[in-house]
């Protein structure tokens, strides 16, 4: 199936949002009126999303229909509790459309549970959500199991099945194209914080590195709002037992001048960037020393058949980002990346390494559920597998890679 074939026709159907309009109003005598709040919609509009897991803590973050507070209740095995519910400027978080509360000082590798309690800013609704299971991650652990979902373009059916077959672990790295577009606004929540109505982070906290689609439309710029990361940026590197992983934003598959994107995106400074920092975080103990290193990023850095003109202006795009690569390939190289993990061309493949590019690439599929597919990591001081499956359970792809240290 080509990757462009499928827009427009997502089966399933793509989550469809239905924004209100106020009416109208005579600009010369006063501002346009805001789209009204209503009292009686729930004050709770999604689970609240486990995200950025780091050996210290996560960040949860869910949505509210109207202005209130929020903060977070934890627990441990152990007996102790606590709770989180204060921002970097003294304020306990609030807000009319999402609610974000770090937690943090709690121990590695350990067994927590939250609960995220919601107060409206008029204190007449008090919500205490359900108490969901986590895990902060282990740098010293001997082993690590994690799940890979890609192109998921707002499938409901993929979304649902994904969900119903992919195991717990110690994260779940959604490799971009969570949309199709964010050419409404309405259209991120549901699709970020509530995918097909699941809550897709309940025993695995949630990860993503942006695709090209996650990018497009006049609200992508809001996705920040929505999405944490262990660093605060599109960009972040980690270390779950054995293996150090660099999570990268390959950007657009096109040029930043392209019609298209309306002088909307700067990607050729985030990837030098980008360059940068590989050298810088590749350096440091835990992920120099790893014995296993491991790249995710949406678009490949290779691909199986490499086209040198593109022809942009033509409708051609990049399958594979030639502009990352360029960046990136010196200081990958340099770090001994043994593979790099991706999407966006919605045709699983495997390219093992040789001389010129010595990671290996492997892709997985696309959004529709036939073409649909799961990768599931697992390390240990043997071995690191990664097992690509579709959703009937059948083995699409597998890699095995041996320790470097």
């Amino acid at each position: 199936m080509k990757r462009r074939g499928f827009l427009g026709k997502v089966a399933g159907g793509a989550v469809a949002g239905a924004a209100g309009i106020a009416q109208a109003q005579d600009s010369k005598t006063a501002p346009a009126a805001a789209p009204a709040v209503d009292p009686n919609a729930p004050l709770v509009k999604t689970p609240a999303v486990v995200m950025a897991p780091q050996s210290d803590g996560v960040e949860v973050v869910w949505a509210v229909s109207r202005l209130a507070r929020g903060h977070v209740e934890w627990k441990a095995e152990d007996g102790s509790s606590g709770t989180a519910g204060a921002d970097r400027f003294g304020f306990v978080p609030q807000g009319d459309e999402i609610l974000r509360v770090k937690l943090s000082g709690l121990k590695p590798g350990t067994a927590y549970q939250l609960r995220a309690i919601t107060d409206s800013v008029d204190n007449k609704e008090h919500i205490e959500g359900p108490w969901k299971k986590f895990k902060t991650l282990n740098p010293n652990a001997k082993e690590t199991q994690f799940v890979v979902w890609n192109d998921t373009h707002q499938n409901e059916e993929t979304i649902k099945r994904l969900h119903a077959v992919t195991p717990t672990g110690d994260f779940l790295l959604w490799n971009g194209d969570t949309c199709n577009d964010w050419h409404q606004e309405d259209w991120l929540v549901p699709t970020l914080l509530h995918p097909a109505g699941q809550d897709i982070s309940e025993g695995r906290p949630m990860l993503l590195t942006w695709g090209n689609h996650d990018v497009r439309g006049k609200w992508a710029f809001r996705v920040p709002e929505m999405i944490a990361t262990p660093q605060g940026r599109p960009f972040y590197a980690f270390r779950s037992g054995p293996v150090a992983f660099i999570c990268l934003h390959t950007g657009e598959d096109k040029p930043d001048n392209h019609p298209n994107f309306g002088g909307r995106v700067a990607f050729e400074s985030l990837r030098r960037e980008q360059a940068e920092w590989i050298k810088e975080v590749s350096a440091r103990p835990e992920f120099r020393d790893a014995p296993y290193r491991v790249v995710f990023c949406h678009i490949p850095l290779r691909w199986t058949q490499e086209i040198t003109e593109v022809g942009y202006d033509k409708g051609g795009y990049d399958a594979f980002s030639r502009f990352s690569r360029d960046a990136w390939h010196d200081a990958l190289v340099a770090w001994k990346t043994q593979i790099v993990i991706s999407g966006h061309t919605h045709s699983p493949a495997s390219i093992a390494p040789n001389e010129k590019f010595p990671y290996a690439q492997l892709v997985g599929g696309g959004p529709r559920p036939e073409h649909a597919t799961w990768t599931e990591g697992k390390a240990d001081a043997n071995a690191l597998t990664f097992v690509m499956k579709n959703l009937e359970g059948k083995v699409v792809h597998e890699v095995t890679l041996k320790p470097l240290v």
